[in-house]
């Protein structure tokens, strides 16, 4: 074949490509079998393999995914991508029809379901998609653009070649992809993603655009940032006539939106939208409503932040009627009995729900919850299931009044109420108890602790089951010829583990105190004591009243340490784990004092840094780290898609900052 031939077939098979791909993915009727478009487009992959220079960029074979990146450059972008004021219940929303109402005449609305994402700019020349980028902060982002490529729903070339054009959307993870991800996931022994949300904005900040590829996102676009539409100059009046047209373009437009003149109108497709959520392919965080009329925005303006001509609706927490069947009890590391209640599967805020915690025997007795019952069950921030009450009055008479046991349902030894705090907590005090071992050891070695990577719960059983360590200090011993023989794992994998093992003897005494497991003793606390003491003789010496000047350490805090170091079996561990190697001294330099007595609150995804990193340097420099925003909080540092705490933030008045603006208080 010659190059004009293969120039000729290409474009041809790109063509039957793009208008079976809009058949399939945009209208939900194909045309022709999966493996008719399959050989079509391993045809067109192997003519640009063979003639690498006629390959185009907007050629579908992009969608696979191009090379991996070492990191992502910022973006700035034109035209600000600004977040929107949140409203909780209608009389907040009614208000700001009033506000909207007192300053245009006859306003009109565009109410829209908003889509639980990413946000991210989409940017064409010509009619070709050349760029692509995260919200970030709303002004500097990241450039994301060959990820975004792999999304199938974004048109690589739009149906009329426009000079210049930039729209905004919503990048999702359909509930099925994201069912059909983590099933995977689970059968790989791999971490589950907690919500589609997260899963989507985890893939599309991959540097390999290839595992972008594999995870199937989709987009809704929903905004028309900057660019004319129509090419004889005319500009659209109205936010409905810009989405009909980016629809006309190519553009997979946001759904269920419609447009309304009056609060009763607005009110009612937000009540209709509500009941829909469980049918939509994307998952829902609320309902946005915003001036349709173009020219009423301009008359009502920005906000500093936040545009004011737009609101959005967040819906109350879904709750949803199911069948307590049953309930488990679960020994945790420090020997706590939890009931875990069995459910009859109720869909929930986007995910399947099962099974909830009920907390300790007074939390059931106050409830009234019984096996057999009705209850009510919700997602606690949206996440974690939680029973709200029972319904009493749909019980039959066979329902049985739950009673905490007498003995401890994994070793068989007789459980006591806790003596420390509320006495609300049952324990087993055995010190050798098999779940009480193996929730320890995955303490030990989970990422605020040791961080071993590799070493999860199925492994640790594994390891356990197999007789290769009993408890802790073993881990040290471990070989790569005990680690490969085990179900799933392999030599590659046992090589893995050994190493992360070994690099976790480094530590130091602050990720280490946090691993022992010391009651009443979290993360923050044991960076604390660890700066202060520096050394684990210390520690192993120290006093009740040498422990309660330790900044925020009370007395049953600083009555458990004592317990625990003055115990000979934890003296036993600690000599072990140091003639192992591991390191026992603090490895944190002396607190420095720049954000000594404040509080931060961390909100969003920062443009080059974890969160964990940013915490670092804010405890480094004598700060705090909080996990929500109150008056007491000084400043919150905000990221990219920061939520509910950017805007409880502003509703308080406490100072908002930015990445840059952090890196410089910080000296940095």
């Amino acid at each position: 074949m010659t190059k004009e031939q293969a120039i000729e077939r290409a474009e041809y098979l790109r063509r039957q490509i793009r208008e079976n791909s809009r058949l399939y993915y945009e209208l939900d009727a194909p045309k022709i079998s999966d493996y008719e478009y399959d050989m079509m487009f391993r045809e067109l992959c192997e003519l640009e393999q063979a003639f690498p220079d006629i390959k185009t960029p907007d050629s579908p074979t992009v969608r696979v995914g191009g090379r991996a990146i070492d990191k992502f450059e910022k973006f700035t972008h034109s035209v600000k991508m600004g977040s929107l004021t949140d409203v909780f219940s209608f009389d907040e929303l009614s208000a700001f029809c009033d506000r909207m109402n007192e300053q245009i005449s006859n306003a009109e609305y565009s109410v829209e379901p908003k889509i639980d994402g990413l946000s991210v700019a989409l940017i064409y020349r010509d009619g070709v998609f050349v760029k692509g980028a995260t919200r970030g902060d709303g002004i500097v982002g990241e450039d994301v653009t060959e990820n975004l490529k792999t999304v199938k729903t974004i048109p690589l070339r739009l149906k009329e070649p426009l000079p210049y054009l930039c729209v905004r959307g919503e990048v999702y993870m359909s509930k099925r992809v994201f069912s059909e991800l983590n099933e995977a996931r689970e059968a790989a022994g791999q971490p589950l993603f907690a919500n589609p949300r997260n899963a989507a904005a985890g893939s599309l900040r991959q540097l390999d655009p290839k595992v972008a590829a594999s995870r199937r996102l989709d987009i809704l676009v929903f905004n028309l940032q900057d660019g004319s539409l129509y090419t004889d100059g005319h500009e659209p009046k109205t936010h409905s006539e810009a989405l009909d047209r980016l629809s006309e373009l190519g553009f997979t437009t946001v759904t269920n939106r419609t447009v309304a003149g009056s609060f009763t109108d607005i009110k009612r497709h937000i009540e209709l939208l509500g009941e829909s959520r469980d049918t939509l392919a994307f998952d829902m965080d609320g309902a946005v409503v915003k001036l349709n009329r173009l020219s009423d925005r301009i008359t009502v303006g920005e906000g500093s932040s936040t545009p004011k001509w737009a609101v959005a609706y967040k819906y109350p927490p879904e709750e949803r009627e199911t069948k307590l069947l049953s309930v488990d009890i679960q020994v945790g590391r420090t020997g706590v009995l939890t009931p875990t209640a069995n459910l009859e599967p109720v869909r929930l805020a986007g995910t399947t729900v099962s099974r909830a915690t009920l907390h300790n025997a007074q939390f059931i007795k106050e409830l009234d919850v019984r096996i057999g019952d009705t209850v009510v069950v919700r997602k606690a921030g949206e996440i974690i299931p939680e029973i709200v009450r029972s319904v009493p009055s749909k019980r039959t008479g066979a329902e049985v009044v739950f009673t905490m046991p007498e003995l401890c349902p994994s070793c068989g030894s007789k459980v006591v109420r806790d003596e420390c705090g509320d006495g609300a907590a049952t324990r087993c005090k055995n010190p050798a108890c098999p779940a009480q071992t193996a929730r320890s050891i995955t303490h030990f070695a989970s990422k605020g602790a040791m961080n071993i990577e590799g070493l999860g719960p199925q492994v640790v059983e594994l390891l356990l089951s197999a007789g290769k360590i009993r408890d802790i200090k073993d881990l040290y011993t471990l070989t790569v010829e005990d680690v490969e023989p085990l179900e799933r794992m392999g030599k590659k994998s046992a090589e893995n583990l050994i190493a992360a093992i070994e690099q976790s003897k480094s530590r130091g005494l602050e990720r280490l105190l946090f691993a022992l497991g010391v009651r009443q003793v979290g993360e923050v606390a044991a960076e604390e004591i660890a700066r202060k003491f520096r050394t684990v003789d210390a520690l192993m010496s120290a006093g009740i009243d040498d422990f309660l000047a330790v900044n925020d350490i009370g007395e049953v805090t600083a009555a458990a340490l004592v317990e625990f170091f003055l115990d000979p079996e934890t003296r036993a561990l600690i000599d072990a784990l140091i003639s192992l190697g591991v390191k026992t001294d603090a490895v944190g330099g002396e607190r420095e004092t720049l954000f000594e007595g404040l509080t931060f609150v961390l909100t969003g995804t920062l443009p080059t840094m974890t969160r964990d990193e940013a915490s670092r340097i804010i405890k480094d420099k004598g700060g705090k780290v909080s996990g929500s925003v109150s008056k007491k909080t000084s400043y919150v540092l905000a990221g990219e898609e920061a939520g509910s705490k950017l805007t409880k933030a502003r509703e308080l008045g406490v100072t908002v900052i930015n990445e840059e603006e952090f890196l410089k208080m910080a000296g940095v």
